[in-house]
């Protein structure tokens, strides 16, 4: 480690309901917020699992759970299967946009609707503005937005940040009358593509967690690279 790295203070939550697999108790490790994290400090973490949240650097720390992976696709190695060629094809005629931010009533209430009909089971729920800008919004100097457009309406949006050695896949939400369109999984191969025209290796997805379903999409992104006793390891076949 660089000594960046080893003079960091981390503190850990109290165990709290994990959001994520019913009945377990989650505790996570994060960096102090007073900490100045800058792109290369960004990127040495994301190598060690952990994951941006608003102005929170995380990684989950159960003392009795290791469910939540660390995930990420190497891009130069990835092909698209049968089902991902076709949300390519289905999303061809998609305008992308990329903005400052996304604090308009546009944005917004796409990011409402999408909560609300997707995830009224989750922690999000009901959507709050004020927690909608803390978690999106707060962008750092290597955030970037992405907005899709379905001509003049807008279908998805996904926040992105720029690492040293990839993209990081913050968060995407998508109108919910464009189910057919396998937006969730149009935005990640989106961003694959991205990752490759800048030159950089990695499309970081976050946490996978075997036994929760709202993280199966990420398996199906091959080969998937996990971090499995602090080393990466990439998986042949089911994750």
């Amino acid at each position: 480690m660089t000594s960046s790295l080893r003079d960091l203070k981390v503190y850990t939550t109290y165990p709290h309901s994990c959001s994520y697999l019913e009945g377990q108790e989650a505790t996570t490790l994060f960096i102090d917020p007073r900490q100045e994290v800058d792109q290369h400090l960004y990127s040495s973490l994301s190598t060690l699992g952990f994951r941006r949240s608003g102005n929170h650097v995380y990684r989950p720390h159960c003392s009795h759970c290791n469910a939540c992976v660390p995930a990420r696709i190497p891009v130069a190695d990835f092909h698209p299967n049968r089902s991902q060629r076709r949300a390519i094809r289905r999303n061809r005629d998609l305008g992308v946009e990329r903005t400052r931010d996304i604090r308009d009533d546009e944005a917004y209430l796409l990011y409402q609707r999408y909560i609300e009909q997707r995830h009224a089971d989750g922690d999000m729920y009901p959507p709050d503005r004020e927690q909608y800008e803390s978690f999106l919004n707060n962008a750092w100097d290597c955030t970037r937005y992405y907005r899709f457009y379905d001509h003049q309406r807008l279908a998805a949006v996904a926040v992105v940040d720029v690492m040293l050695d990839g993209l990081s896949a913050i968060y995407t939400f998508f109108d919910p009358d464009h189910e057919h369109r396998g937006l969730g999984s149009y935005a990640i191969l989106w961003q694959i593509e991205q990752a490759r025209e800048m030159g950089l290796q990695y499309l970081y997805l976050g946490y996978w967690i075997r036994d929760c379903r709202k993280m199966a999409y990420k398996a199906a992104f091959r080969p998937l690279q996990l971090y499995l006793n602090n080393r990466w390891t990439t998986t042949a076949g089911d994750a």
